[in-house]
């Protein structure tokens, strides 16, 4: 199959979980990929594993405008202007504001999931407008939906990526071009491998990857995968706050990460 006949993705976070199930499942369906995430050494031998020709190892941090241009520069050059875009890189560590020091963590976290998201379009929108079609895809969470406690970085983050993606939507409704935003709950990945607390309708990532191509393929402006988290959501986000902080009050806190 020549390279104009293979539906073309460029995605990043790549390199394991969720972003590695994508590239995996994408290259089963014959799609020519290129793939995004800082640790060059995991990129390398994902590519060497995938089925299909083509793929392109990409490394750079989401968060750094010219190495995402670089990379988006070296696609286009190669395979032209991808028909999906996907911006799936994510940071999720606890922290807690009466350290000095999550100040930095807090910092990554914003940096990568909703800067990143930011980055990895950018070098792809102007075009894509002017082409009239493509999707450009973005990686939420249910933990957007309400402030989790012990996790104030990761869910204060990934509400700012839905209200991002949602203006973006429109910004982009009259060019043909659809943005996508996914909200995932709990998918099975080495960012869950480490809570300390049960985690209701959990997802394998291939699993996952799946119905998300799903509803990449339909165009769906915004969905909560699995639709159970979706339930879950809409109660979240309609309980008043006296219920929402007695039941959460004593939750167990994701681990902090000290920063590097």
């Amino acid at each position: 199959m020549s390279d104009s006949a293979r539906q073309r993705v460029f995605l990043t976070g790549a390199s394991s979980g969720i972003g590695e199930a994508l590239a995996r499942h994408y290259a089963a369906q014959g799609a020519v990929l290129g793939l995004v995430a800082r640790r060059a050494d995991k990129l390398a031998a994902l590519v060497e594993s995938l089925p299909g020709e083509g793929h392109m190892a990409l490394s750079a941090d989401v968060a750094d405008l010219p190495a995402m241009k670089a990379a988006a520069d070296a696609f286009i050059a190669r395979h032209g202007l991808p028909d999906v875009v996907i911006a799936n890189a994510g940071i999720s560590v606890g922290v807690l504001t009466e350290h000095a020091e999550d100040l930095q963590v807090f910092d990554a976290v914003l940096r990568t999931n909703v800067l990143g998201l930011f980055a990895t379009f950018h070098p792809f929108v102007a075009a894509m407008r002017e082409r009239g079609v493509g999707r450009l895809v973005g990686i939420a969470s249910v933990a957007g939906v309400r402030g989790l406690p012990g996790g104030s970085a990761y869910s204060a983050s990934k509400a700012a990526a839905v209200k991002y993606l949602e203006a973006l939507r429109v910004e982009m409704r009259a060019s043909g071009v659809q943005v996508v935003t996914i909200a995932p709950g709990y998918i099975r990945t080495p960012l869950t491998a480490v809570n300390p607390y049960k985690m209701p309708f959990i997802l394998d990532a291939d699993v996952a990857a799946r119905r998300f191509a799903r509803a990449i393929e339909r165009g769906t402006s915004y969905t909560v995968i699995p639709w159970q988290m979706g339930i879950v959501a809409r109660l979240l986000a309609i309980a008043p706050n006296w219920l929402f902080d007695r039941v959460f009050a004593k939750a167990k806190h994701k681990p902090r990460k000290l920063p590097t």
